[in-house]
């Protein structure tokens, strides 16, 4: 991924002259797209925790070369373009969710490029963290970081800045205050010898990281975890027609996916009723939607042996694991993985079953934006007569959702905690 905005060396003569007025222009032009900024309830393009970064970052940006910064965890480009207004000509930057991704190449492509530019030639390049750490992260001397909701994340993380980075990076954390917790540090300074925070300012706090381990930059990585998995529901579920359980079903999981390597409980619920899924006659193409560590793209290529299977997710966490995942099932062959918001970019009515565990929380806060989208995904892309197989939280009631979206939709399976319905195409 290369993202390099058009090189403009004509200055604006809008544009202020002090780089701080600059920036405050560039913030005050940038919106939480697709949205627009204007719903009350909605995002916000830039937040606390971005300003917060870019004032502590500014005296380092200044003075900062073309190769020196990384920006990791954007969520709409405040802190790309911030960067790149304050000093260095070129910025690398990485985000998980592809939807942040897209935001950032609104923003390239918007009017506030000029003010970001100021007449000089910018240039921004991409590179997954996953797969291309050190083309991301070698000699990087400041990295910009909004804190991942997840310890495990953040100890990926700072795993890779310690392994490819100069020795004296800095690395400045931002985040919501309500969310720190104190297992943040310690996690910062299994890698940095010294590890700080500043003082707080409108409820967002910035955790300093400096001073690499020498044994932090020659240590295996403790992500991806894997592991083997043998309980019952699984390789009950993952058992072809006739065929005998496998022994096992291996996880790889890198630290910003969902359940780790381990098997959630939601999806255990909805292995229990694989004896009610379509038979192998009737699936010739299969879908994990949503999927995570890639256990249930696992599951479908092991119970359909001559289905193609995809497994599709925004995160590229989730989609680095679950091509490993199967991998490590010897299943990579019949399973192709896509990195796409919500199921957006699948084939109209190109698949027969679909199995959906959607996310419901973000962060302490329940959220069910994406469970709809993913609802009105896949009745596009399934086939007449599909079936979407979905488990979801009782207290939600998704039943009517589900019949809106897909087709007639009944409850196969409810506990107090976890429903599984069965929706079929109409």
């Amino acid at each position: 991924m290369h993202l390099s905005p058009e090189p403009d060396a004509t200055p604006d003569p809008a544009a202020p002259d002090d780089p701080a007025a600059r920036l405050a222009a560039v913030l005050a032009e940038l919106t939480p797209w697709p949205e627009d900024g204007s719903r009350a309830d909605g995002p916000v393009a830039v937040d606390a925790t971005d300003r917060l970064l870019l004032d502590e970052a500014a005296p380092l940006l200044a003075g900062a070369g073309p190769d020196d910064v990384v920006v990791l965890g954007d969520r709409f480009g405040a802190l790309t373009l911030g960067a790149l207004t304050l000093g260095p000509a070129r910025v690398r930057t990485f985000t998980d969710a592809t939807t942040a991704e897209a935001a950032l190449d609104h923003h390239l492509a918007a009017d506030v490029m000029d003010l970001v530019r100021g007449g000089r030639r910018v240039d921004i390049v991409g590179a997954d963290l996953y797969t291309e750490a050190s083309q991301l992260l070698a000699g990087a001397r400041l990295v910009l970081l909004q804190l991942p909701p997840s310890l495990a994340e953040l100890t990926e993380i700072a795993e890779a800045i310690a392994r490819h980075a100069a020795d004296d990076v800095t690395v400045l954390a931002g985040g919501r205050v309500k969310h720190m917790t104190r297992s943040m540090n310690e996690g910062l300074a299994a890698s940095f010898t010294d590890v700080r925070a500043s003082l707080a300012r409108q409820k967002s706090r910035v955790l300093i990281a400096r001073g690499v381990r020498p044994e932090a930059r020659e240590a295996a990585p403790s992500f991806p975890a894997r592991a083997v998995l043998r309980d019952a529901e699984l390789l009950t579920a993952a058992a072809a027609a006739g065929g005998p359980a496998p022994e096992g079903v291996a996880v790889v999981a890198h630290g910003g996916t969902f359940a780790g390597p381990a098997l959630d409980l939601g999806t255990r619920f909805l292995l229990t009723t694989a004896a009610k899924w379509p038979d192998a006659e009737r699936v010739h193409d299969a879908l994990d939607l949503g999927s995570g560590t890639g256990l249930l793209a696992a599951v479908l290529a092991l119970r359909y042996p001559d289905a193609r299977v995809i497994g599709t997710d925004r995160s590229a966490a989730a989609v680095a694991s679950t091509r490993a995942t199967a991998e490590a099932n010897g299943v990579g062959e019949r399973v192709a993985v896509l990195r796409d918001d919500a199921g957006e970019g699948l084939e109209p009515q190109s698949v027969d079953l679909i199995l959906l565990n959607p996310p419901f929380h973000d962060r302490a806060a329940v959220r069910t934006d994406a469970a709809h989208r993913m609802f009105a995904a896949a009745g596009r892309a399934l086939r007449q007569g599909g079936e979407l197989w979905c488990v979801f939280n009782t207290a939600l009631h998704y039943k009517q959702a589900l019949t809106r979206s897909v087709g007639p939709t009944v409850h196969i399976e409810q506990n107090p905690k976890f429903t599984v319905t069965r929706s079929r195409r109409r």
